[in-house]
Order: C-alpha cells, then structure tokens, then sequence
C-alpha cells in the first residue's frame, strides 16, 4: 500500500489517481488542502526522495507567486523551507507518491512505473 497525498481539483493528480487505479494498485488518498503534511513528515519524504527540497515547492501555484517565494527560498534554511510548506498545502507541489522504497513528487508516468510496476 502506497500513500496518495493530491489535491482532487488538480488534473495532473487525477491523471495519475486514473494511473494508479488502472495499474490495480492499492493506495490511500490525503487531500493535501484538508490535510497538510507535517513538517516532520515533509522532512521524512524529502531525506526518502533524494531531490533539493526545492523540488517540493508548488512553483506555478498562485500562492507561491504571491509570496514572492522564488526570490526569498534561496535565502531560507532546510527549516525554514520545511516550516513554510508545513503551513498550506497548496504550497507543496503535487501529486506526491509516498512508499517504503521511494517518494516520487510530480507525476512522470515512467518514473511511477519503475517504482510501482
């Protein structure tokens, strides 16, 4: 069983719900706006992932642009960073794909595909 953490309004996490569903593989479904990750959590997923932590930001999402958040991130700490995505969900880029093996951010149909396939 994987972790589904999506926004159900986002297409981009629809596409890959329909993925998961056609593929027949279990998961549980968080709605990122309802239930937003934990710093702690995020800090697990980012050390899991292997990505610049950069990479869990909602970089096209209006909330990042009216934070201004591309010019202040590279000033932040790893803590700071993790802090401010743990306040709104809308600020953590999705989907994310949470399993014992990986964490996979974004939907890449082939990189899902080598984890779960």
């Amino acid at each position: 069983m994987v972790h589904f953490i999506c926004y159900p309004k986002c297409t981009t996490c629809q596409k890959a719900k329909a993925w998961l569903d056609a593929k027949g593989i279990a998961y549980d479904l968080r709605d990122i706006k309802l239930d937003n990750p934990t710093a702690d959590e995020l800090a697990a997923w980012y050390q899991q992932s292997g990505l610049p932590l950069k990479k869990f930001f909602n970089t096209s999402g209006l909330l990042y642009k009216s934070m201004e958040l591309k010019t202040k991130l590279p000033a932040m700490t790893e803590e700071e960073m993790l802090s401010l995505l743990a306040t709104d969900g809308m600020l953590v880029k999705r989907p994310i794909l949470v399993g014992d093996d990986a964490v996979l951010i974004g939907f890449k149909e082939a990189d899902w595909a080598k984890v779960l396939v």
